[in-house]
């Protein structure tokens, strides 16, 4: 039987309004183009009423930035994801690819340079130079435009913090999708990052997750679905999109025990303090 990739039926809504920090819009909707407005509309009717749009390679990352400059509820991160760098460096096409995003991410639609950071899951030790070279790029524009910086750190996590932590990293870090432990947390805390949580924190088998989260300063935490993938349980294997969002900040809420409207209140401010208003 195959599986079931139909959207889940919408959660109640948020008692205070958040934003969808980490979103693929492009790879999450159906239709050509994608219908981003119906997207909008059923995210805000659950109280999700911004959403943060990345395009992780350079076809994505201008998808995003035309969206957000139609759509006034979404912003857009551009980046080259780590898993694109070997590919395009085996081109000889990564410093043309990188010049391009660094000239898309000066656009004020764009509110972060992500996601950038390294992947040793996908990617084995042929891949990695050019991963690091292209985290490296990622730093220095996140750094020259005074916009954020979005990490994707996949079974990497001492080499992202060696990389960060050699080039000084951006007054705003979030490490999207968070994956590590409380160990982890405490290392990327203490260094005044952000930690976006996805719905793998309300997997069952994701105890560590709700570790790091219980140690998590209110002002230090984002919420994500990182959407097509990761919906919340009970949706486990089913389309994701960002009208789930409240599905998974009301687990993270009784994760850290504190009312849900002071997480959503605690995590709409950090939106704005790491990407800015809008």
């Amino acid at each position: 039987m195959p599986a079931d990739r139909s959207f889940p039926p919408a959660p109640q809504p948020l008692p205070v309004a958040v934003a969808d920090s980490h979103c693929h819009l492009d790879l999450a909707l159906e239709g050509d183009p994608p219908d981003v407005a119906a997207a909008v509309v059923a995210a805000a009717g659950v109280g999700v009423t911004r959403i943060v749009q990345i395009g992780c390679d350079l076809p994505g990352a201008r998808w995003a930035v035309a969206t957000a400059r139609n759509h006034p509820a979404v912003v857009a991160g551009v980046a080259l994801h780590p898993n694109e760098a070997p590919r395009l460096a085996a081109a000889g096409q990564l410093d043309s690819a990188l010049d391009e995003i660094a000239s898309l991410a000066a656009d004020p639609r764009v509110r972060a340079v992500g996601e950038t950071g390294l992947d040793h899951y996908r990617t084995g030790d042929e891949g990695r130079p050019a991963q690091e070279y292209s985290m490296r790029r990622h730093i220095a524009m996140s750094k020259q435009l005074g916009k954020a910086l979005v990490i994707h750190d996949r079974d990497a996590h001492s080499d992202v913090l060696r990389v960060l932590d050699d080039e000084g990293a951006p007054s705003a870090v979030v490490m999207h999708c968070f994956s590590g432990d409380a160990a982890f947390a405490s290392q990327c805390l203490d260094r005044g990052f952000v930690l976006s949580f996805a719905g793998t924190v309300t997997f069952k088998n994701a105890a560590p997750l709700r570790e790091a989260l219980a140690l998590c300063p209110l002002d230090q935490i984002l919420v994500e679905t990182d959407a097509p993938y990761l919906a919340p349980m009970p949706h486990r294997g089913r389309a994701n999109a960002s009208y789930l969002v409240p599905t998974t900040l009301r687990v993270m809420a009784e994760v850290r025990g504190v009312d849900l409207a002071e997480l959503a209140s605690a995590v709409d401010a950090t939106t704005t303090r790491v990407f800015g208003a809008w």
